[in-house]
């Protein structure tokens, strides 16, 4: 079991980022994302912000331990090609350590500003479709090949398309809501994985949380929830929280290794 942190890069100069993420490695934490947007989401909507893919470079060098990755990455915004060529170079910065966090895009403002054609949810996931798999075609094709398998994360919850590719693509799952909502999705994904004849259990499951361990923890745990990330926002991206879901997460493997 696993805990994941958001660090959002919004609100903060990049040495408090920088900061944060040291902190967020010192902690404990398993996986340090930030998000791929182009605008706050939360707060002043013109605040500080900064973009994804150049900061992963950043903390591919100054972290050692931690996975990295965005939560998650919007395919509208690059040619897959290079998205692939990308992600295989931050792989390689890190020492293999990168998660390719990926989605199909809702944030209608990032487009409209930056120049992309915004279209519909229909056609943002049928572009993720497409993407997903001549992503995985890239890899195949590049001098030097990643590291490692990069890990895929299909971040969403539809139920008749995102949770589908999550079926054909994904290593991880992630998802919003409270333990009822996720259960049905965790019931719904594992109904595609027999769909496309892949194991259930190939599949991390993944989910955002807020509040403390003993809130709900416990049963998104029993119920399959494995990778628990929670995001902390700038300037001072306070990490207390996450310091006690570490300690949970210590428990409950601790628990599990003498059960085993």
């Amino acid at each position: 079991m696993r805990i994941g942190v958001q660090l959002q890069p919004q609100h903060a100069s990049y040495d408090d980022i920088r900061r944060a993420v040291d902190r967020a490695e010192a902690v404990g934490v398993d996986v340090v994302f930030n998000w791929d947007h182009f605008f706050p989401l939360y707060g002043e909507p013109d605040g500080k912000h900064f973009e994804c893919w150049t900061m992963l470079g950043a903390w591919a060098e100054q972290t050692s331990r931690v996975e990295i990755g965005a939560l998650v990455t919007c395919t509208s915004y690059r040619n897959p090609e290079l998205l692939a060529d990308m992600a295989r170079t931050v792989d390689h910065i890190s020492g293999g350590r990168l998660v390719l966090g990926i989605g199909a895009g809702w944030f209608q403002r990032d487009y409209d500003e930056y120049g992309y054609d915004f279209g519909t949810a229909g056609s943002r996931l049928a572009s993720l479709a497409d993407d997903l798999v001549r992503i995985e075609a890239r890899w195949s094709q590049l001098t030097p090949a990643p590291t490692r398998r990069i890990p895929v994360l299909v971040g969403g919850g539809g139920e008749k398309k995102t949770l589908r590719l999550t079926a054909r693509h994904a290593d991880i799952w992630h998802g919003f809501g409270d333990p009822d909502v996720i259960s049905r999705k965790h019931r719904v994904l594992d109904e595609w994985c027999a769909s496309e004849e892949r194991e259930a259990s190939a599949i991390e499951r993944s989910a955002g949380v807020e509040g403390e361990p003993d809130e709900k923890a416990d049963r998104l745990l029993a119920m399959g929830t494995r990778l628990f990330t929670l995001g902390v926002g700038g300037p001072d991206h306070d990490l207390d929280q996450v310091a006690r879901w570490v300690a949970w997460r210590d428990r409950v493997n601790e628990q599990a290794g003498a059960r085993g």
